[in-house]
């Protein structure tokens, strides 16, 4: 991840480019095309992810009943190939695509969330906790089918996960008496853990992608220095990379 000056930025009917990388639309896929330097490392990593979905949804769900901020599920179930220039980092396998909206800053609004997306024999499930600043909560358990057509589901009771390294904390949705785990770690930051996490929604064991955020901690006085100094800034295009 960089941050960009505008002169980095092209826009078109199928197409965003952000510096040297971007996004396309082609056809029924999406083609992510990935020419980025790593951090702390300055490692070069490039390549692209493939995002060919089982079909796409027109759903959108409010996260704030003023619909300041909405989750967009475009394809919460689709084929994934990702093929980058680094060993182990080629594989293909299922994944979905999702996007988060909104016109105020999450820290202005919230306080911790979790969310889950886990791939079923025929759809997926996803989970959307959160607890809002004005005090109110949001609990939603959305299931798809293969077609992308929602579909009832009940929700499970929230059970806890173990802490990751930087203790932020963590829960899910797990049968009763079913004990989630994690079975990968993907990211653990001060503010945000994103893990591959196995659970049982309605008697059907499964893997998916979690994550937890705690937007208390990440708009802490000490925190932000360390996001700067962690997320490169290129202000000139093009030849600065």
């Amino acid at each position: 991840m960089t941050d960009r000056g505008a002169d980095a930025l092209g826009l078109s009917r199928d197409r965003i480019q952000i510096g040297p990388s971007a996004m396309v639309w082609d056809g029924d896929r999406l083609i992510i095309e990935i020419d980025e330097m790593s951090t702390p490392h300055a490692q070069k990593i490039k390549g692209r992810v493939i995002v060919t979905p089982s079909a796409l949804t027109s759903v959108e769900l409010p996260l704030t009943e003023d619909g300041a901020h909405i989750w967009r599920p475009f394809a919460p179930k689709a084929d994934i190939r990702v093929e980058l220039n680094r060993p182990g980092w080629t594989w293909h396998g299922h994944g979905y695509f999702d996007a988060n909206f909104g016109t105020r800053a999450l820290e202005a609004d919230f306080n911790y969330w979790t969310w889950g997306r886990f791939p079923l024999r025929d759809g997926a499930a996803c989970f959307y906790d959160a607890t809002r600043r004005d005090g109110t909560e949001l609990s939603v358990a959305v299931g798809f089918a293969e077609d992308g057509s929602i579909r009832p589901l009940e929700e499970p009771p929230k059970a806890r996960l173990s802490r990751p390294g930087w203790m932020v904390k963590r829960e899910t949705r797990a049968d009763t008496g079913y004990r989630p785990k994690q079975v990968k770690a993907m990211l653990d930051a001060p503010f945000y853990n994103r893990s591959a996490v196995r659970t049982k929604i309605n008697g059907e064991e499964t893997v998916g992608v979690h994550e937890a955020l705690d937007l208390n901690r990440f708009r802490g006085p000490w925190l932000m220095p360390m996001l700067a100094v962690r997320v490169p800034r290129r202000p000139g295009w093009p030849g600065w990379f």
